[in-house]
């Protein structure tokens, strides 16, 4: 295996790997008003109990800059697949159990959400998103795809039901087989999956301290 446990724990382990082509700009290419959830001092967090060898992380937005939010977190990481992941992330600092990651950046407006550095750069989700809608990912033929759209209140979040936008991106890199995102336009990303290439998944939620 090879892959990218990157931010948002998804802020950085979801954040571990970037792409340093030019072909699509993240930053340009979303519209909209900077977000409550891009602002300095929002935190994200994901489940309070261990999934898959991961607990007790945390990411907060130390800077913004241009629109652009620069997220630090930290998380313990006892998967020692998922440690040797993250140890090969220039984003990343491994002592012991203990993961650190510096310098993630998204951009997170009212319209959407788009990774700038940590995931691979580009649109993750627009809010007015439709079946089949695809957004380019940056240095790579694989795309994000929009694959469904609730209509009705129908994902479990927390202690109460939402409905989200469901986006899959297939990019088949570094021992990740798939990754799926799953976004709301008032909670941001509230969770997100990874298929690695031996067949198991982790699925983590994600919470923001503000909203939309």
């Amino acid at each position: 295996m090879k892959q990218v446990f990157k931010l948002w724990m998804l802020a950085f382990i979801f954040m571990s790997v970037a792409s340093c082509n030019k072909n699509v700009d993240p930053i340009k290419s979303l519209p909209g008003e900077l977000s409550p959830m891009g602002m300095e001092g929002n935190q994200v967090t994901s489940s309070s109990m261990e999934i898959a060898g991961v607990s007790n992380f945390q990411a907060t937005v130390t800077s913004v800059e241009d629109g652009v939010s620069t997220y630090s977190g930290s998380a313990t990481v006892t998967n020692p697949t998922i440690l040797n992941i993250l140890s090969n992330a220039p984003e990343c600092t491994v002592n012991g159990n203990t993961v650190t990651a510096t310098n993630i950046s998204f951009k997170s407006t009212d319209k959407g959400i788009s990774s700038v550095s940590g995931l691979l750069p580009g649109i993750i989700v627009k809010y007015d998103a439709k079946v089949g809608d695809e957004y380019p990912i940056e240095g790579s033929n694989a795309v994000r795809k929009v694959v469904s759209r609730s209509d009705t209140d129908d994902y479990d979040y927390g202690f109460f039901l939402i409905k989200v936008i469901k986006i899959e991106e297939n990019t088949n890199e570094m021992g990740v087989a798939k990754t799926t995102y799953w976004a709301n336009h008032k909670f941001g990303l509230v969770g997100i999956e990874f298929k690695f290439d031996d067949g198991t998944t982790a699925k983590f939620p994600v919470y923001n301290s503000n909203e939309n």
